[in-house]
């Protein structure tokens, strides 16, 4: 293992292994056969790199481009992202000393977020339902669920893997994480059900899922969301999460202009490969139209017959 390397991924291909080959891999879908993942013409690196303000998940044009294209392509950018985030960020030197806790420090309510000085008990018992402050306010978030990676929020540190492991074995940090969890919820029109993390719609769920449709620059805070539960312990609330947004987007229709974004960005957070296959299974049965579903299993290459008769009578 000390003579590892990490090899950065240079294709779509090699940042996802979904559709690898295992005991679920070839199940085919009720009803017809696979279709063409798109993934052979995925985007190169170079095209990602001078894309990629346009083509991130939180441009509206980013949406209308892709549902107009009349043969859509995964974004690599968005694909070598969360193959990062899957893989804990290979080769990610630790920035810190491990005593230096900076994010757990903020969550035991000893230091507040900068730069607005506001403590988590704050933010905790007076900013639920204060839908403004949440829309506008943009230095909370990454203080609020903090990952391995740097934020728009330059003041606020990445987690370390020391970190990581101190925070989940810290019962009232991870009680506040969920507090904090819930009123983000609350905010997008979602209620928590139970500890397993179950969700459902909140009873305001009509106003603000309307106003989730319009503002998608909150696809990139639910997508750190996703992020920051698989780092602190809750990996399995992603799953309820994502296909509650995935059957609004795709069957409901109350979320349409989500719908890339969640295949794109939100289904990848799951590091679990068979959860990941199940969820683009059901998005792959309601997505309209059916023809621009890339994110299905690559379509089984067909041997031409002439070079079928080639390598017969070879093998003979």
């Amino acid at each position: 293992m000390g003579s590892w390397r990490y090899k950065e991924p240079s294709t779509v291909e090699e940042c996802d292994s979904t559709w690898e080959t295992d005991s679920e891999s070839d199940e085919h879908q009720p009803g017809g056969e696979e279709e063409d993942s798109g993934i052979s013409e995925s985007m190169s690196p170079a095209d990602a790199v001078r894309g990629a303000e346009q083509l991130d998940h939180g441009s509206p044009q980013f949406g209308d481009m892709m549902e107009s294209s009349a043969r859509m392509k995964r974004s690599f950018y968005a694909a070598k992202d969360l193959y990062k985030y899957r893989h804990s960020y290979p080769n990610y030197k630790e920035p810190r000393q491990p005593n230096e806790y900076r994010n757990l420090r903020f969550y035991l309510n000893k230091i507040p977020l900068v730069p607005d000085g506001i403590y988590i008990e704050e933010i905790l018992t007076k900013w639920r339902g204060d839908y403004e402050k949440l829309e506008h306010n943009h230095t909370y978030i990454q203080w609020l669920f903090p990952l391995r990676e740097q934020g728009l929020n330059f003041y606020a540190q990445e987690l370390t893997q020391d970190e990581i492991k101190e925070f989940q074995s810290t019962r009232e940090a991870k009680r506040r994480f969920l507090l904090a969890y819930t009123i983000m919820l609350d905010f997008f029109g979602i209620k928590l059900l139970d500890k397993n993390g179950n969700v459902a719609r909140a009873p305001n769920w009509q106003d603000r899922f309307q106003h989730l449709n319009e503002s998608q620059h909150n696809y990139l805070r639910i997508t750190r969301i996703l992020k920051s539960l698989g780092e602190l312990g809750f990996e399995s609330f992603k799953l309820p999460l994502v296909r509650l947004l995935l059957e609004e987007a795709l069957v409901e229709g109350t979320l349409p202009n989500m719908r890339h974004s969640a295949l794109e960005y939100f289904v990848y957070t799951l590091r679990q490969h068979a959860q990941r296959r199940a969820l683009l299974r059901f998005a792959q049965r309601h997505y309209q139209p059916p023809e621009n579903f890339i994110w299905g299993p690559p379509k089984k290459k067909r041997i031409p017959a002439s070079a079928y008769t080639v390598m017969k009578a070879g093998n003979n």
